[in-house]
């Protein structure tokens, strides 16, 4: 790992109308738009999508790292994000994201061990460790 601080490079690039090309330092380039709550066309990227993709993908990425670390032997994990966003001290902001993450380790595995490396996966993720909304974890875990 490189030392702190990491900085992270994002820069915008937009029309009146049309996409808004997002593009990182390292090339990764995507179009983004309103989501279709405020109008956009359903399937397109938008900012509040890519929140709750950043929250998942972060989790699942961390868990990853701390599973390794761990030495847990795990095969899958599929999660998904529900983030809630309604009008807080009058104005619209995120209230929470829900993460549901179910593991499946294999048979004989300590799922009770699995459980709570979910669990350390969630904690030190950086993006649920920025946001301002609580991030509540729903965390399953089944043998093969």
């Amino acid at each position: 790992m490189q030392e702190l601080p990491h900085l992270y490079a994002v820069t915008a690039t937009a029309a009146p109308t049309g996409a808004v090309a997002v593009a990182t330092e390292e090339g990764a380039v995507l179009q983004c738009f309103p989501p279709s709550h405020f109008g956009g066309e359903p399937g397109t990227q938008s900012p509040e999508y890519m929140l709750a993709e950043a929250v998942v993908s972060c989790f699942v990425l961390s868990f990853r790292a701390v599973a390794k670390a761990s030495g847990l032997a795990w095969t899958s994990l599929q999660c998904e994000t529900v983030g809630k966003l309604e009008k807080v001290d009058g104005r619209l902001a995120f209230s929470g994201f829900t993460l549901s993450a179910n593991l499946q380790i294999p048979a004989g595995g300590d799922a009770e061990r699995a459980r709570k490396l979910l669990e350390k996966g969630e904690k030190t993720c950086l993006i649920s460790a920025s946001l301002a909304c609580p991030v509540i974890l729903d965390a399953k875990v089944a043998s093969a």
